[in-house]
């Protein structure tokens, strides 16, 4: 039977999207996409995440850095914790994980850890991201150095409902989504290594780019 957000999703869905993403994949990312616009409106950067088995969701999570003032409150590790206490085990073999911006490192080492199958997202972090740039989620290295810790790397698909996940964004601040564009945080290139980026004054970031204000 097709699911309310399967439905959503067809709506949602690109003909560039369709070409890598299944219809479980485009409703779970528009789930992903929804609950995004709900962490805009809690006062929080607009980061959703969902795990699922198949297509059922298992639990999902935004984040909680400003209502909880813990940076580690990032939504792949509270969604990742409430579905172990959930599922009742260590280990999240089977699920995939949905993100609507690409897992930091610090979310794609638990990623690794727990042995999640697959990994979902919309908007590609050339900055910062734990595959585009520092590539976690796949060292296979990591599983094979470490088995008894470190799950097979898991498959990654990108840019699923990338548009739609940029529409909140912008939404929400078209002036801080510009410059964080601008600054390569999130989609284009990678950015510039260390050795080549200008030198800048501490607590400097640009003469043309301002600085970031805190979450709504």
């Amino acid at each position: 039977m097709t699911s309310v957000w399967q439905r959503v999703a067809r709506l949602f869905t690109t003909a560039a999207d369709r070409s890598s993403a299944d219809a479980t994949d485009t409703a779970m990312m528009a789930r992903c996409i929804a609950l995004s616009r709900e962490a805009v409106d809690a006062g929080e950067y607009p980061f959703a995440c969902v795990i699922a088995q198949g297509d059922e969701v298992v639990v999902e999570a935004t984040n909680r850095v400003a209502r909880d003032r813990d940076v580690t409150h990032h939504a792949e590790l509270l969604a990742i914790s409430e579905a172990q206490r959930k599922i009742g085990t260590g280990k999240l073999k089977g699920c995939t994980l949905y993100s609507t911006v690409e897992p930091c490192p610090m979310c794609s080492f638990p990623i690794r850890e727990v042995g999640i199958g697959r990994v979902v997202f919309a908007i590609r972090s050339p900055l910062m991201g734990g595959h585009s740039r520092w590539d976690v989620l796949g060292d296979s290295v990591l599983s094979s150095s470490m088995p008894e810790v470190f799950g097979a790397a898991p498959k990654v698909a990108v840019g699923v409902l990338r548009r739609e996940a940029e529409m909140v964004w912008w939404r929400m601040n078209p002036l801080v989504w510009g410059v964080i564009r601008m600054r390569g945080v999130f989609g284009g290139s990678a950015p510039v290594s260390n050795a080549e980026a200008p030198l800048l004054e501490p607590g400097v970031t640009s003469a043309e780019t301002p600085p970031l204000p805190s979450p709504p």
